[in-house]
């Protein structure tokens, strides 16, 4: 394989390290039907998402078919979400917290949707006026991702805390209490009763005006904005919405990586 001009994206040494357990345990398990080993070393291959997920551009090597090979098989076993949710916990123990959270926010972001995706999986935002898809978060004290989901933004704020919920309560046992804005109606405290968490509609304070945070539910606004920063996540580009929910939990395994080695995040706009 030539060599190719470094990208600020790319792995450091350090960050590959906190990775490569994972990847090197999944790889013998995981043989082609040829039983070719592959001709691309898998830190290029984490490096080309990482750097497509920042950048939303295509990149020298390895080509796009041998990264959406390991894309796919990565999403669809669900290795990229242990990878990242390894990471969250060694950052959640780094600021001296238990490992998973007993308390999360969630919230929602409507976005365009790119002219290739499927018409079917899409709607319309009625509220924000946005044709395109909806996330869903729940994030921890720390901003970090406990879960997410993808929806059509037609879809209710209602159905996407309770898919929320749903995932959060099969994700970890620890999680006692979520907190959400008025989007959320009755039927999302319902449910959480229902899996063994409690859902609080934090109110805004009337007496105040203009844009003022509420204490630990601006922080699930924040990782949004964390997110925005990564350009493939500006649009919906993805056919599956399960793709779309891949590409979160590497962009933040990203961030999680320098928060962890200390890194610093490159700009789009640098030389």
């Amino acid at each position: 394989m030539s060599e190719r001009k470094p990208y600020k994206t790319d792995l450091s040494d350090g960050q590959w390290a906190l990775i490569e357990p994972v990847i090197a345990a999944w790889k013998p398990a995981h043989p082609s039907v040829s039983g070719h080993q592959g001709r691309y070393e898998m830190r290029e291959i984490v490096n080309a998402l990482l750097y497509q997920g920042r950048t939303g551009c295509q990149w020298d090597l390895p080509p796009r078919g041998a990264v959406m090979y390991y894309f796919t098989k990565w999403r669809d076993d669900g290795t990229e979400q242990i990878i990242h949710d390894l990471l969250r916990r060694q950052v959640r123990e780094k600021a001296r917290r238990k490992a998973d959270p007993s308390l999360v926010a969630l919230d929602t972001q409507s976005v365009h949707a790119a002219a290739g995706v499927p018409a079917e999986s899409t709607g319309r935002d009625a509220a924000k006026k946005v044709p395109g898809r909806k996330r869903g978060l729940a994030v921890d004290v720390l901003g970090l991702v406990i879960a997410v989901v993808v929806l059509a933004a037609s879809v209710h704020d209602n159905a996407a805390g309770i898919a929320l919920l749903d995932k959060v309560a099969a994700d970890t046992d620890t999680v006692q209490k979520a907190l959400v804005d008025r989007g959320f109606k009755n039927a999302v405290v319902a449910h959480g009763q229902m899996v063994g968490i409690e859902v609080e509609i934090v109110e805004r304070n009337p007496a105040q005006s203009g844009f003022v945070p509420v204490p630990e539910r601006w922080i699930v606004k924040r990782a949004y904005g964390i997110l925005m920063l990564h350009r493939r996540l500006v649009r919906d580009y993805e056919h599956l919405r399960r793709s779309s929910e891949s590409r979160v939990y590497w962009a933040m395994t990203a961030v999680i990586l320098r928060r962890l080695t200390g890194a610093t995040a490159a700009a789009w706009r640098s030389a």
